[in-house]
């Protein structure tokens, strides 16, 4: 079927589709975490001691008793079986954003020829995939393949449902013979001890005596775009790619700002509530959803949890989009920017410190400006982000996520600090020494006696920020959609580990010249301001002033693309403060710069090679019948005394030409194969490759304004964004 009678058969199918029956939700509490071995469970079915220990382990980070694993098993393989599962699977995160598993059966042939169900400790605490068939850097290669994964019982085991039955999954670490970090959780897993390491020395200076582990967490909110899979199918470049690599932008796009927040349409609906049903069984606390500010884009967020088991649960969520998407005839894009000028989707990582005795170490409370603990967090997280800001900047570099970095929507190619004005003026006073009070917002009258008055926050909210304060975290805006938030974290804590580990030697030195607490604390925290104090920022992240002012006054880097932001992983200083934390050695940094900067490289190019097809088999060939059409009924009206313009033909003309003399052009750049480094082989795919690939946009979304509709050959962005 060609191309335009496939756009217009989605249309017909789209808009003749049956609507679902309305289903009626179950409760929450019959729903919540059916379908997870959580402690409950476990202390259900285990002996006391047996749970006791695991438990201590889940709780407080302590060490793993492996001769428990096999009474662990046994309980989790007839929990398992009891719902349906033949199946188990190790669960893990390679450096590829996406989840990896390896099923193997239950099953063990006896003797005799018959079978029974078996699950062993040894199975449970340890798997064998190829190491060398993952993204690895160089770690590992073809004739050296031996990999591990290693059950990490602080991420709880779980049952996933498919319509093609049941597997037990149990999150996992993934690691090589030689012992390096293969995946996105081992890095995660050593950020929050190191974070828990410095964050209780600190807590110590501070007089607690009880102090419970302290960890990060993790909030991530998730935009995605749908779109019917009749439209998607007939688009190469959302199948492959993820992203629409031509497109007119429609007449109507976000400009009258009624979709965000708006009436959630009901078919989408319908799949939100599927995709948080399932999210609830698997103990996913999804809260909030609402259409995004683009046509056709939709958030889901959940609350707060353990960073660890929220990255875990965050890539179960891309997982559940997608495969839900499906189910409802839609396609889920993940991707950073799927349509050109309007919004793009980013994955917005609330993160926070904290512990079960001392609460939330990021909570400034009532008085700011006398909490000395929330002080010294807070300033411990200025210094690491102004001090490695272009790390931040380096773990959400993607090729996808350029399109929407520095964009009207998340400007992180310069990493500043937000605090809102309250915060700012605490630490403004710090830096000059005399801290006197905290600024109050007072009481919000809305001036109609039957509206209730409430308490306003102290600080506005700043969008434009990259790294703000809100409230009683950090929010990282700069976080791509389609990525795991572990990076992110690892970044995060480790930064934070760094800071707190400065800040406790500091008041360690003034403690020891016989200063009481709370002016060694000031003495510390002005140093912070005083040589820190660059990275923040309150006004609007958007405006070139900012750019200027940033680069040129205050020394901040500014790294636009990701060719420009993944060589700082290879700075001596983030090799150092990795190692120093323990978080990453010097050759398992190196291979995550080989495995993001090859990772680049290959999505620009193979993006460049679809340009150059779709150009050539799809829209050339409907430019040229187009001309021949409209040249054909010109010089028949012609042939009758009937003068009709050909401007428009002439202008379709030029635009075909102007587009294949630019395919011509990128064909040939693809063929450069010589390149002296990495770096200089990203580069080129960022300042060549990626400007042709624009250059032939450009002049086949021109032509898609002059063809007859019914002869071109690709969804429009009008239909995809709005026909649902």
């Amino acid at each position: 079927m060609s191309g335009n009678k496939s756009r217009f058969q989605a249309i017909s199918q789209i808009t003749d589709r049956q609507k679902q029956p309305p289903k009626t939700p179950n409760r929450l509490e019959e729903l919540w975490a059916t379908d997870v071995f959580t402690l409950s469970k476990m202390q259900a079915c285990l002996p006391k001691d047996v749970f006791k220990s695991i438990k201590n382990t889940v709780q407080t980070g302590g060490k793993l008793d492996v001769s428990v694993a096999g009474i662990v098993a046994v309980a989790m393989k007839d929990w398992a079986i009891s719902k349906g599962a033949l199946y188990y699977a190790h669960v893990f995160y390679p450096m590829t954003n996406i989840t990896a598993e390896k099923h193997d059966g239950f099953v063990s042939v006896q003797g005799d020829g018959s079978v029974i169900t078996e699950f062993t400790s040894k199975v449970l605490v340890q798997g064998e995939p190829d190491g060398s068939s993952f993204p690895n850097g160089g770690i590992r290669n073809t004739s050296a393949a031996r990999g591990y994964t290693a059950w990490d019982v602080t991420s709880p085991a779980y049952v996933m449902e498919t319509d093609n039955g049941v597997t037990l999954c149990i999150p996992t670490v993934f690691i090589s013979w030689t012992g390096e970090a293969l995946d996105k959780k081992t890095p995660l897993l050593r950020s929050n001890a190191a974070m828990n390491g410095a964050a209780t020395r600190l807590l110590k200076l501070l007089g607690h005596t009880d102090i419970a582990t302290v960890n990060s967490s993790c909030g991530p909110e998730q935009e995605y775009f749908l779109v019917d899979s009749h439209f998607a199918h007939s688009r190469p470049d959302l199948l492959l790619t993820g992203r629409t690599l031509f497109g007119r932008p429609s007449a109507k796009g976000q400009q009258f700002d009624d979709h965000y927040f708006g009436a959630i349409p009901e078919r989408v609906q319908v799949f939100m509530q599927d995709v948080e049903e399932k999210m609830y069984r698997l103990g996913i606390p999804a809260k909030t959803r609402h259409n995004e500010v683009a046509p056709g884009q939709f958030e889901i967020a959940p609350v707060f949890e353990a960073a660890n088991v929220a990255s875990d649960h965050q890539q179960m969520t891309m997982t559940i989009l997608k495969n839900m998407a499906k189910k409802h005839g839609f396609m889920c894009l993940l991707h950073e920017k799927p349509f050109a000028g309007i919004n793009g989707s980013g994955k917005h990582v609330n993160w926070s410190v904290g512990n079960a005795t001392q609460g939330n170490l990021l909570d400034p409370g009532d008085t700011p400006h006398a909490n000395l603990q929330f002080l010294l967090f807070c300033g411990a997280v200025i210094r690491g982000v102004h001090k490695y800001g272009p790390l931040l900047r380096a773990v959400v570099a993607t090729a996808s996520n350029d399109h929407r970095l520095g964009a009207n929507e998340a400007p992180p190619a310069i990493i500043s600090v937000y605090l809102g004005s309250q915060l700012e003026d605490v630490f403004e006073q710090i830096k000059k020494g005399d801290v006197k009070d905290s600024t109050h917002a007072g009481m919000m009258s809305l001036g109609v006696a039957t509206l209730p008055e409430f308490q306003k926050d102290p600080g506005d909210r700043n969008r434009t920020s990259p790294f703000a304060f809100t409230g009683n975290r950090f929010e990282f805006r700069a976080v791509g959609s389609n990525q795991s938030v572990s990076g992110p974290l690892v970044a995060m804590n480790t930064i934070l580990t760094d800071s707190l580990t400065w800040v406790a030697d500091k008041l360690e030195a003034e403690l020891a010249k016989g200063s009481n607490l709370s002016d060694a604390a000031f003495t510390v925290l002005k140093e912070v301001m005083e040589q820190h104090s660059a990275v923040i920022f309150g006004g609007n992240g958007y405006s070139p002033e900012w750019h200027k002012m940033a680069v040129e006054e205050r020394g901040l880097l500014n790294l636009p693309t990701t060719a420009d932001a993944l060589p700082v992983l290879k700075e001596p200083y983030i090799e150092e403060l990795f190692e120093r934390t323990g978080v990453l050695t010097p050759k398992e940094l190196e291979s995550r710069f080989e495995v993001y900067a090859e990772q680049y490289i290959q999505t620009i190019e193979m993006e460049a090679k679809l340009v150059i097809s779709l150009a050539k088999t799809r829209i050339y060939p409907a430019a040229f019948r187009y001309l021949s059409e409209l040249s054909g009924s010109i010089a028949n009206l012609q042939a009758i005394g009937i003068e009709m313009e050909k401007e428009s033909a002439e202008k379709a003309a030029s635009l075909t030409k102007l587009m294949m003399d630019a395919v011509s052009k990128l064909s040939a750049a693809l063929d450069k194969h010589d390149f002296g480094t990495i770096e200089e082989h990203m580069q080129y795919a960022a300042k060549t490759l990626r400007p042709m690939m624009d250059k032939v946009r450009e002049y086949a979304d021109a032509l898609e304004g002059e063809v007859a509709d019914d002869l071109w050959p690709l969804p429009k962005y009008q239909e995809m964004l709005f026909v649902k």
